[in-house]
C-alpha cells in the first residue's frame, strides 16, 4: 500500500511540469486583460492600443487593454503583481515611473524586480519641455529666468508624484537652481489638459500627448530631452544645448506578473517583437518620434534593473519620499 502511494505522489509530482507545459504549449485560448495603469491620452495608453490590436492578430484572442490611473501608476501595477500569473493578465507601464516607484514608496504593496516579470520594450521616446504660450518665454534660458524672477510661483505639471515627468522636472530644477511650484495630475493626458488650460505654466510631457496641441499653437515648444534634434520638430532645438546631459525618455514596457510560465513570457516577447515591426506599428512609433528597442527579454531584464539601481540614486539625491 505505502509502494502504492509513493508512486502515485511521484506521478502527481512528475505530471506537474508537463501540466503546466500543456497550459503554456495551447496558450492563449480565451482573451487577454493588459492593464495599463495611465488614463488614455499618455503615450503609454497609445502605444499599449497598438500593441494590443496587433497581438490580438498574432495570438487569436483579443488583447483588451484595461486603463487603471492612480498613485503615479502604482495602482495599476500592484493590480497586476497580484493577478494570477497566467499569461491572461498583463501589464504596459513607462519603465521610468515603474523604476523609481522602487524606491520612492515607503510602502510599496509589490516588489518592481520580483513581482512583476519584464517581457519587452516596446516604445522609447523623449519627453518634450513645453509651456503656456501665454506665459512669453521662447527658449529655455527665457523660462529659466522668468522662475528665478518669481522663486516658488511658477507651477510646472505632471503626471504624477515620482513620474517621469516629475523627476525630469526636479533634475530642470537641480540643474537650473530655479524654484517651481509642482502640480500633479493622474496620468499625462490630464496635466497636459490642465497645461492647455492655463492651471500650469510648464510641463515635461510625453511627447505624444502633446503634439496635437503643439500643431494647434495651444502650447508652445521649448525644447525635446533626446540626444538630438527629432526629425519631428527639427527647429527646436534638444534640452541638452541649454543643459549639458540632461536626456530623458518616456520608455513603455511590456510586463507580466512575476511567475508567468517562461515559455509564455519567450511567446509574447517574440509576438511583440514581431509586431513592432508591422508597418502600423511602425508608422504609429515614428509619429510619436518613438523607436522600438532590439533588446531580449534576458536584457530588457537587466536594463530594469538598472533603471531601479539608477533612479534610486536620483530619488535620493533629491530627498523625495512617499508613504
Amino acid at each position: 500500500m505505502k509502494a502504492m502511494k509513493a508512486a502515485g505522489l511521484l506521478l502527481a509530482v512528475m505530471c506537474l511540469p508537463m501540466s503546466a507545459q500543456v497550459i503554456a504549449q495551447d496558450y492563449p485560448t480565451r482573451p487577454i486583460r493588459l492593464v495599463v495603469p495611465w488614463p488614455p491620452g499618455g503615450i503609454t495608453d497609445v502605444i499599449s492600443r497598438g500593441l494590443g490590436a496587433a497581438l490580438s492578430e498574432s495570438l487569436g484572442q483579443q488583447v483588451v487593454p484595461d486603463n487603471r490611473p492612480g498613485a503615479a501608476g502604482t495602482l495599476g501595477v500592484g493590480i497586476a503583481a497580484k493577478a494570477t500569473p497566467d499569461g491572461y493578465t498583463l501589464l504596459m507601464t513607462d519603465v521610468p515611473s515603474h523604476s523609481i516607484s522602487a524606491s520612492l514608496y515607503t510602502k510599496l504593496p509589490y516588489d518592481p524586480l520580483k513581482d512583476i516579470e519584464p517581457i519587452a520594450l516596446p516604445s522609447r521616446s523623449p519627453l518634450v519641455l513645453v509651456v503656456y504660450p501665454k506665459l512669453g518665454v521662447n527658449t529655455i534660458a527665457q523660462l529659466v529666468e522668468y522662475a528665478k524672477a518669481r522663486p516658488g510661483q511658477l507651477a510646472f505639471a505632471s503626471s504624477g508624484p515620482g513620474s517621469i515627468t516629475h523627476l525630469t522636472a526636479e533634475r530642470f530644477i537641480r540643474d537650473t537652481g530655479v524654484k517651481l511650484l509642482h502640480v500633479p495630475y493622474k496620468g499625462g493626458g490630464p496635466a497636459t489638459a490642465a497645461l492647455v488650460a492655463g492651471e500650469a505654466g510648464m510641463y515635461f510631457a510625453c511627447i505624444s500627448a502633446a503634439i496635437p496641441h503643439i500643431k494647434s499653437g495651444r502650447l508652445h515648444l521649448l525644447g525635446i530631452t533626446s540626444p538630438k534634434r527629432s526629425p519631428l520638430f527639427p527647429d527646436t532645438p534638444a534640452v541638452v544645448e541649454a543643459i549639458p546631459g540632461f536626456e530623458m525618455g518616456c520608455n513603455t514596457g511590456f510586463f507580466a506578473p512575476g511567475g508567468t510560465p517562461q515559455r509564455i513570457v519567450a511567446r509574447l516577447h517574440a509576438e511583440a517583437m514581431k509586431a513592432v515591426e508591422q508597418p502600423r506599428m511602425k508608422e504609429m512609433l515614428a509619429a510619436n518620434a518613438a523607436e522600438a528597442a532590439p533588446f531580449t527579454q534576458a536584457q530588457f531584464k537587466e536594463y530594469v534593473a538598472k533603471e531601479v539601481r539608477d533612479w534610486g540614486v536620483v530619488v535620493r539625491a533629491a530627498g523625495l519620499k512617499v508613504d
